[in-house]
């Protein structure tokens, strides 16, 4: 399979999250996603080696080829969803050094950054209110979430940031 990160940053820069219903005046991609999910893992890891950083700036990469779907369409549409994502990722992380699953622990703390985004974006830029993301996504770190802020920024730098990350990650390895 041919894949190449300049598709995965052009194309995740591309797919808007929350479908495309958020606030400000560029969609939030996945690909800026992708950067806040690491920046947050990073945070929460900070002795966390550059694979595993890399692997969750690559942790929905393969949206880029499969789109991102909203949790309740991904129910509806069944296992196979799930399976394709799953032969996607693997491709992927062999593709860029790491082993095609990464250990269980390592997958827990990147969902937990993820979720963190998912909060922080809920809230900052999909007119949540604290109470109902808390409800959804789980009470987050109080300190953590003060410091991060959502930026809504032109897709083509999303993708020369998370191009110009994925190449520091890989330069560190």
């Amino acid at each position: 399979m041919d894949i190449e990160i300049i598709d995965i940053a052009h194309g995740l820069a591309f797919v808007a999250r929350w479908n495309g219903q958020t606030k400000g005046d560029y969609a939030y991609s996945v690909a800026e996603h992708s950067l806040l999910v690491t920046e947050i893992f990073t945070a929460q890891n900070p002795k966390a080696p550059v694979k595993w950083q890399l692997a969750a700036l690559l942790h929905d990469a393969p949206e880029y080829v499969i789109g991102d779907m909203i949790s309740p369409v991904k129910a509806a549409v069944g296992p196979g969803y799930g399976a394709l994502d799953d032969r996607l990722t693997a491709a992927i992380h062999l593709r860029f050094g790491l082993p095609a699953q990464i250990p269980m622990t390592v997958k827990r703390q990147i969902k937990k950054a993820d979720k963190l985004s998912a909060w922080l974006e809920a809230v900052q830029i999909a007119g949540f209110t604290v109470a109902e993301a808390d409800k959804i996504f789980g009470k987050q770190d109080a300190d953590l979430t003060a410091k991060l802020k959502i930026r809504l920024r032109p897709p083509m730098t999303v993708r020369d940031d998370f191009k110009a990350l994925h190449q520091k990650l890989m330069d560190a390895l």
